[in-house]
């Protein structure tokens, strides 16, 4: 049973301009596991896997019903891709299984997070 349901779009270019001004940005975003990712990447790559994360997490926040808070922060999260390159959380505050999906255009990421309800709480 579907116990959730998160949606965001960013724009690439916002989150482009916030890796450049912003010293801190990616430490503020993204967990070690994921700054480790991300360093694989380059140019536009390297913005839409950051770009995505910060997606994931703020869709991931919106399906927990608490938006990105003292409840669910961006470093509570963890998002890694798999050898296949599946985004798969690998940390979180909610219990249950989490599905997450993310694409990309060449201007916007747009991501999606389903929180399920454990069989066995029903």
């Amino acid at each position: 049973m579907i116990a959730g349901l998160g949606i965001d779009i960013t724009e690439l270019a916002r989150v482009k301009v916030a890796i450049e001004n912003h010293p801190g940005f990616i430490d503020r975003i993204l967990t070690t596991a994921e700054q480790a990712q991300a360093a694989n990447f380059h140019h536009q790559r390297k913005v839409e896997y950051i770009a995505g994360r910060w997606s994931l997490k703020e869709s991931f926040s919106k399906a927990m019903g608490t938006g990105i808070s003292k409840t669910v922060g961006f470093l509570d999260l963890e998002i890694l891709d798999n050898e296949l390159g599946q985004p798969i959380v690998t940390k979180s505050p909610y219990p249950g299984p989490a599905h997450v999906s993310v694409s990309h255009t060449k201007e916007l990421v747009m991501t999606e997070v389903i929180l399920e309800r454990n069989t066995q709480d029903d």
